[in-house]
């Protein structure tokens, strides 16, 4: 008899994957932990190897497992998507979406493509701005659901937070800092809370910061960086190699958090879908994605 691949065993698993362990699986999926080991000692079986290192420092997943899960995501999206199409009234409406510019490509453009051909009935409308702008279109019900950035300490508890960062000033190390002189500041534009912290916190010691650029793109500020024109503010994603993160006399900026936020007036079952896509993709791999 060939082996079978159930549902619930491959969901145990990206569960496992996407959460670091099979405790917090048990916890996602609202299983107990011993429920996720059946389902995964279930698959180790039917395929007669292993899928868990079980092993202290190696990595969570063996050969084996990576490849069974990459097989896995892509048998439990058809999945979704056959039962979403066939199982229920399909979703009708409108959704406005608010992103910040490091949001548009990669993972989220995926869900967003294969969103659009799950539900044809529905209009999805983007629009790209900074995560102020999108927090006060939300406010206004201007948005129906946005992806944006904040300091961690802001997000709220109905927020779906993706992933944290750390902030990092950065410079190229062709600049030479001359700290009895107002540090050069490659900066946001004024919508930008970056802009607003580094300002208030730069200016709060000495020797201080003068803007020499403003600009609201992302890829400016790290051609300019590049360019060794300044000082700046970073995220950890957007840090490269070739920048020299700094310290002395910097005060150590705060945490961000990358999240996804409905409206409160917004909340229709295509918006809740939606959201739902974007915090279990985006959430488990926001990493290598942006935001």
């Amino acid at each position: 008899m060939k082996p079978r691949l159930e549902i619930g065993s491959l969901q145990a698993l990206c569960a496992v994957e996407d959460t670091g362990g099979v405790t917090r699986a048990a916890e996602q999926l609202a299983l107990s932990q011993s429920a996720v080991s059946h389902k995964i000692k279930r698959l180790e079986a039917e395929l007669g190897c292993a899928l868990l290192a079980r092993r202290a420092g190696a990595p969570l997943l063996t050969a084996e497992g990576e490849r069974l899960l990459r097989y896995a995501r892509r048998i439990l999206s058809l999945h979704d998507e056959a039962v979403l199409s066939l199982g229920q009234q399909p979703l009708t409406g409108q959704i406005r979406l608010g992103m910040t510019e490091d949001t548009t490509g990669g993972g989220l453009s995926r869900i967003l493509g294969r969103f659009t051909r799950r539900h044809p009935e529905v209009a999805v409308q983007t629009q790209v701005g900074q995560s102020r702008l999108i927090e006060e279109r939300l406010e206004r019900g201007e948005l129906d659901a946005g992806i944006l950035q904040l300091f961690t300490h802001r997000a709220r508890p109905s927020d779906r937070v993706l992933f944290t960062d750390s902030l990092h000033w950065v410079k190229s190390p062709d600049l030479p800092l001359d700290l009895t002189r107002p540090v050069p500041f490659l900066s946001f534009d004024d919508n930008c809370f970056y802009r607003q912290w580094a300002t208030e916190a730069g200016q709060s010691q000495p020797p201080g910061l003068v803007t020499v650029l403003t600009c609201p793109s992302i890829a400016g500020i790290i051609s300019a960086v590049h360019a060794g024109l300044g000082v700046s503010l970073l995220n950890a994603r957007q840090i490269t190699p070739d920048m020299e993160v700094l310290s002395e006399p910097f005060v150590l900026p705060p945490t961000v958090a990358q999240v996804v936020r409905i409206a409160h007036q917004a909340r229709s079952r295509a918006v809740s879908t939606l959201v739902n896509e974007i915090a279990s993709e985006l959430g488990a791999h926001g990493q290598a994605q942006a935001a």
